[in-house]
């Protein structure tokens, strides 16, 4: 076994005691390289299908090409895809007007009365994600108290829930950017062909239109891609706009319940 396995096999633990515990969850697909490397570790879960709804978070501004990725993957893996629709945010305006993951996610959850939520995201990837757990509590608000998180030792977590709270779960938390990339390699996962250089230029991050450009980049796949990030110094996000802000700023963001 490689670590990939290792990586693989603790993130499928995650998956399925999540899918026990809370019986009314869904998960967040954005169709980028994290949550489609998720969704392939619940497809491997549950032998082939996706036992819950994937919700697609539909700001109006997405790329074309998203959307019709999403619509093939929908089509060729069966999922049971729930396109959240931009709403305004009942708690109060966004700060950034392009967005509005959090009013729509917030409201979606609301509706359908999902107790918890798969996410893709790492602990690499910001310092203030590198505080979440694999069980993280929101309060009926949506906020994130990260000064009081539960004990995760020895494998074991926390599944009690407060009236009103919902829990997100995330199983790629000890996953890197070259982990992932190494994992569709060997899964031959299909991902977005934004990922790879075309005229000099490649996403090495997704997000809207307006939240995100691309980098400097001749990796034209997936092998090159690896190669690249095996010496690249850049952070990951450094194309999205939120990701600029500064630490106290996102983890600001982070407790109101931002992704």
């Amino acid at each position: 076994m490689d670590y990939l396995d290792d990586l693989e096999n603790r993130s499928i633990y995650i998956i399925r005691e999540a899918y026990y515990e809370f019986r009314d969850i869904a998960m967040l697909w954005s169709c980028g390289k994290d949550s489609t490397a998720l969704l392939w570790l619940v497809r491997k879960a549950f032998f082939g299908k996706v036992p819950f709804p994937v919700i697609f978070i539909d700001t109006e501004y997405q790329f074309d090409e998203v959307i019709r990725y999403r619509d093939d993957k929908v089509k060729a893996w069966g999922l049971d895809l729930v396109v959240a629709d931009k709403k305004d945010d009942p708690k109060g305006a966004v700060p950034r007007q392009h967005d509005l993951t959090r009013c729509t996610t917030y409201k979606t959850m609301e509706e359908r009365r999902f107790k918890a939520l798969l996410l893709g995201i790492r602990r690499d990837e910001h310092g203030i994600r590198a505080k979440e757990r694999y069980f993280s509590p929101r309060d009926s608000d949506f906020k994130w108290d990260y000064t009081n998180q539960p004990m995760e030792l020895w494998g074991l977590h926390k599944y009690k829930q407060a009236e009103g709270e919902h829990t997100r779960v995330h199983p790629l938390l000890h996953w890197t950017e070259l982990d992932i990339w190494r994992y569709i390699k060997r899964e031959r996962i299909p991902v977005i062909g934004m990922y790879f250089a075309r005229n000099g230029k490649r996403y090495r991050s997704l997000g809207c239109k307006y939240c995100c450009g691309p980098i400097d980049s001749d990796a034209k796949n997936v092998d090159e891609i690896i190669k690249e990030l095996e010496t690249i110094k850049t952070s990951e996000r450094a194309g999205r706009a939120q990701d600029k802000e500064n630490a106290y700023r996102m983890q600001q963001l982070r407790s109101l319940g931002y992704m």
